[in-house]
């Protein structure tokens, strides 16, 4: 292992003099603070690649520390503590350590911790150079965008990408929130591993608890075969599940105890399947609307919520939306073969669309676009752009298809209701999977 620094942050001289010689048998060198004060003196003189920090110090709180973001920015953070409780854990990692140790300190975890500490060193590295080097072009990894919200968002995601802690994304439908769920995996540790996404309002109430954890054969009719779920085939790498919002409240129950314990039960069995999987959840609804309306599990929220990301509207992107519209028509060009450019009349209307949509929108409507186009794309080919007017809803015109008509009622719905799929569903009388039919068919047409 390459020699890297530890401070051990501790007010008990005995216990911070034993910590410090097992820190140095795992070929760390080491320094010692027995308080808040004597610790900030120390990073200040010296960065330490590790700061292994009790909660409790006589001069205040150890995560006042981890609050000090010019302290804490070249440096990791290992609390420790002997008042083992979820919630100081959980308060640790949401200040940004990478992980915690209960007193006394068991030697075989700091162990491991200390590898996991090198580790992550290196990737944050890694992630830093690119994002360094990227910054300036407007990408991170496969996100586009240099507008400074975005700029943010990859500033949080190049932060919390190398740890194991849990995500929780949110934003307007479109905005891209599998993209970040896969940005995050891609800049890990688990990167070499499977990344599994799961949209929890696409699958039915009675198949989603087989999705998740898999059954055996005949543990329900139509199970004719053993079926791994997806916490297994994402064993070791990313389970992403989007709209968590719309899982059954009794289901979460059994994901909250499936990520507490680190294993599943198949449907039909009786012994447990251990899993290492690190979940990145996301939501388009405020998850406290959702857990005052009984929709999510206050305490699956904060098990969920441990790093949050929330992802700014299209509208309030600015540059990026030309710079995505441009990035989209490349794509489009390189995959047809073609060598179609926007005029700039073509490039000032999309910048002044609104885009409720969000990036899904604007991708499909320069797919259309493009499709209809020769080799230059004009400005006249975006005025049928949703400009999010408020209506009285969707016309009724004669010599209009059914087909169109429905398609009118679903999109115009979805609008009022802001994107709640499963109140729209309850509201035009079909059935939540009926509805993400129409929109996956509607998105397949470029609507």
């Amino acid at each position: 292992m390459t020699e890297l620094l530890a401070l051990i942050v501790e007010d008990d001289e005995d216990l911070r003099a034993s910590v410090a010689m097992l820190v140095e048998r795992e070929g760390f060198l080491t320094r010692q603070a027995d308080s808040l004060a004597a610790a900030r003196r120390e990073i200040e003189e010296q960065a330490p690649d590790v700061v292994l920090l009790d909660l409790v110090l006589p001069d205040g709180e150890g995560l006042e520390l981890l609050s000090d973001e010019e302290l804490a920015r070249d440096t990791e953070f290992v609390v420790m503590t002997g008042h083992v409780a979820v919630e100081s854990a959980v308060a640790a990692l949401r200040k940004g350590a990478l992980d915690y140790l209960s007193k006394p300190v068991d030697r075989a975890r700091l162990k491991t911790v200390l590898m996991n500490v090198a580790r992550t060193r290196g990737l944050r590295r890694d992630v830093s150079s690119l994002r360094d080097e990227l910054r300036g072009l407007g990408r991170f990894g496969e996100m586009v965008g240099r507008s400074a919200p975005m700029q943010q968002v990859y500033d949080l995601i190049s932060r919390v990408a190398p740890t194991q802690s849990s995500v929780f994304v949110t934003g307007e439908s479109g905005t891209g929130k599998e993209l970040v769920a896969q940005t995050v995996h891609n800049l890990s540790k688990r990167r070499d591993h499977p990344f599994v996404a799961l949209n929890c309002g696409a699958v039915s109430a009675s198949l989603i608890e087989s999705e998740l954890f898999g059954h055996e054969k005949g543990s329900f009719t139509g199970a004719d075969s053993r079926r791994q779920g997806y916490f297994e085939v994402a064993n070791g790498g990313t389970l992403f599940l989007d709209e968590i919002t719309e899982m059954p409240i009794e289901l979460q129950v059994k994901l909250l105890r499936a990520l507490e314990a680190g294993e599943v039960v198949r449907l039909g069995a009786t012994t447990p399947v251990d899993v290492d999987v690190r979940v990145v959840s996301a939501s388009n609804r405020d998850p406290a609307e959702a857990i005052e309306e009984g929709k999510l599990r206050e305490d699956l929220f904060y098990r969920l919520n441990v790093f949050p990301i929330a992802l700014p509207p299209l509208r309030e992107r600015g540059p990026d939306v030309l710079q995505l519209g441009e990035h989209f028509l490349n794509q489009i060009n390189a995959r047809e073969g073609s060598a179609k450019r926007m005029t700039e009349e073509a490039q000032r209307r999309l910048s002044e669309l609104p885009w409720p949509g969000n990036v899904r929108e604007l991708k499909n409507m320069i797919e259309r676009v493009a499709i209809l186009a020769d080799d230059e794309i004009g400005a006249e080919l975006f005025s049928d752009a949703p400009t999010h007017e408020p209506s009285a809803g969707p016309a009724l015109e004669v010599g209009r298809t059914i087909a169109d008509v429905e398609r009118n009622l679903i999109l115009a719905t979805l609008d009022d209701l802001d994107g709640d799929k499963k109140k729209a569903a309850e509201v035009l009388g079909i059935s939540l999977k009926t509805l993400y039919n129409r929109l996956n068919l509607y998105e397949a047409e470029g609507i």
